[in-house]
């Protein structure tokens, strides 16, 4: 018989899998990052407990081109400063991929809020453009000039938060409590310029971070780096307190309460 390819795989192969994720080499990518000070009541609010707004109301857009081979990926984020228990990161709201298999391992993984959109990251000359955009809404555009050349960052190391969860089967909350999870970013750059321009944020009923106002442009850069990263559950939270963030997630919250309609599946 041949090969029924939905039944189990053998250790073998499942060995062989583990090895070879683990091998990977450098990924660099090519992207524009933009940091912004944004309203303080805006940027508290949209922290879930127990993450605590930084000492600046910072935004950041991080939006990349990672030429991979024979699967060239689209890569963002938007992400707001925070802390928790002393230690200070970011917390993402919107994590738009082009492709399916960079979003499905980051959410069920890590709990990242990734969702299939597109990036646009194009340079003509000194001319930058970047943007991120679903639904047909370019909800963040980053647009300047480069200006110059950066001295090149040692090494460093980055946090994110993130919430990881499963809604409830009943519709009546979360399976089991959330947990957060501390992604820690190893990143390492080889090319650094400073771009002077603006960030521009529309209106989008589902990725609403115009209502993280441009207050002040921090800087806007351009460069290629890598990463690599490792998560951690530091702690479970309080499905009460997390539920009123629930809608960040999703495009619709409402569908996550619902049951499949009879004789949808």
């Amino acid at each position: 018989m041949a090969r029924v390819r939905y039944g189990a795989r053998t250790e073998a192969e499942i060995a062989a899998a583990r090895t070879a994720s683990s091998k990977l080499p450098d990924i660099w990518s090519t992207g524009v990052v933009a940091v912004w000070e944004s309203d303080p009541d805006a940027v508290a609010a949209v922290l879930p407990p127990p993450l605590k707004p930084a000492e600046r109301p910072l935004v950041r857009a991080n939006i990349s081109k990672v030429d991979l081979p024979g699967y060239p990926l689209g890569a963002g984020s938007v992400a707001v400063a925070a802390v928790h228990d002393g230690q200070e990161g970011w917390y993402p709201l919107v994590m738009p991929m082009t492709h399916e298999r960079a979003l499905i391992g980051g959410r069920e993984v890590f709990g990242e809020p990734k969702k299939l959109g597109e990036v646009t990251v194009d340079r003509d000359g000194l001319v930058v453009r970047a943007a991120l955009a679903r639904h047909g809404i370019a909800f963040v555009e980053v647009r300047g000039a480069v200006e110059g050349p950066l001295p090149l960052p040692e090494p460093k190391e980055k946090v994110d938060f993130y919430f990881k969860f499963l809604p409830a089967v009943d519709g009546s909350g979360f399976d089991a409590d959330p947990v957060l999870v501390h992604c820690t970013r190893n990143e390492k750059v080889r090319k650094l310029e400073k771009i002077t321009g603006d960030v521009v944020l529309r209106e989008s009923m589902y990725d609403p971070i115009a209502d993280l106002p441009v207050r002040k442009v921090v800087e806007i850069t351009i460069g290629e780096k890598t990463t690599d990263q490792k998560g951690k559950v530091v702690e479970r939270v309080s499905a009460q307190a997390l539920l009123p963030y629930i809608h960040q997630r999703y495009d619709d919250p409402q569908q996550i309460l619902d049951g499949p309609p009879e004789g949808s599946v």
